[in-house]
């Protein structure tokens, strides 16, 4: 079963007060149910059927006819229809549902708005494993209002979602790690946020471990190519006779980077105090080197007029 499967099952099966039922049950329907004089509901998770029938038994007193068939085109999953012939005007009314926006009566504290958005994410909402792909939680819905209703929904729990039109519809959208691990935690999928941390934590530490290889790799290249520069520039004077040019410390340093060409600087420096005895730096080295190079940019110079 996918991430969103198994988040789906989880919330479905929260135990929750009346108001909060009729919020989610609003949710639900206002983005999965096709209205006419009855109301059809269509999901592929059984566990979102069975909740979506009890509420309906519970609120109502009203028993959902419930099919199952195949998927289409020989789809391996299996889709739960539910249809409700009675006490439609009567749901219609309770649930708000003639309205786009739903009125405040049914989202009025923190527990109905909770249940509100879990009732969303059983209808619309998918979470990509993040196992498998990037992070990214979702809501499809079909009308600009509404999205931007739900975006400001979601952001009163700092989510920081966004809208974005797709063809006819619109997509909610959250991208962030650490928000889409907040919005499992606001809906009460513990296990799915558990294992969502898991995976998180894993791919956090594997990049960063990817980024400090990566820094290091750059940091050995560059001394690599440093010091073949440095080397360059030595052959250049010698070639011309004029390493008599430099002065006593700098004919040390040229002496010890020909014959160690790939030490970094540090590694240098501390080759030419233990063999010489005389304490020079990074810092020194690095000054004597500019002198070297100064005088082989001349030599190209002249070379080249």
């Amino acid at each position: 079963m996918s991430f969103t499967g198994n988040v789906k099952n989880e919330v479905s099966k929260i135990d929750q007060g009346k108001t909060e039922n009729i919020a989610e049950l609003s949710a639900f329907l206002r983005n999965n149910a096709l209205i006419t004089d009855t109301i059809r509901i269509s999901t592929e998770n059984s566990s979102v059927a069975r909740l979506i029938f009890r509420l309906f038994k519970d609120i109502y007193s009203v028993i959902s006819k419930i099919t199952v068939r195949h998927g289409y085109n020989y789809h391996k999953k299996y889709i739960y229809l539910l249809e409700i012939n009675k006490k439609v005007d009567e749901i219609i009314k309770d649930l708000d549902l003639h309205e786009e926006i739903p009125g405040d009566y049914l989202i009025d504290d923190e527990l109905t708005k909770r249940a509100y958005i879990r009732g969303l994410f059983l209808a619309c909402g998918s979470i990509n494993d993040p196992k498998k792909s990037r992070y990214h939680l979702e809501f499809v819905v079909d009308s600009e209002s509404y999205a931007k209703f739900l975006s400001g929904l979601l952001n009163e729990f700092d989510l920081n979602s966004k809208t974005l039109k797709r063809d006819n519809k619109y997509m909610i959208y959250i991208k962030e790690a650490e928000k889409i691990g907040d919005f499992l935690r606001m809906i009460s999928a513990i296990q799915s946020l558990f294992y969502f941390e898991d995976i998180r934590i894993y791919r956090d530490h594997k990049n960063m471990t990817n980024r400090l290889n990566n820094c290091e790799q750059a940091n050995v290249d560059k001394i690599i190519e440093t010091a073949a520069m440095q080397v360059r520039d030595i052959e250049l004077i010698e070639k011309y006779g004029g390493l008599d040019l430099l002065n006593e410390k700098e004919q040390v340093v040229a002496f010890y980077r020909l014959k160690y060409r790939e030490a970094s600087l540090v590694e240098l420096s501390e080759i030419i105090s233990f063999e010489t005895e005389t304490k020079i730096t990074k810092s020194g080295l690095y000054h004597r080197f500019n002198k070297i190079k100064e005088l082989a940019n001349k030599i190209r110079e002249k070379d080249i007029t």
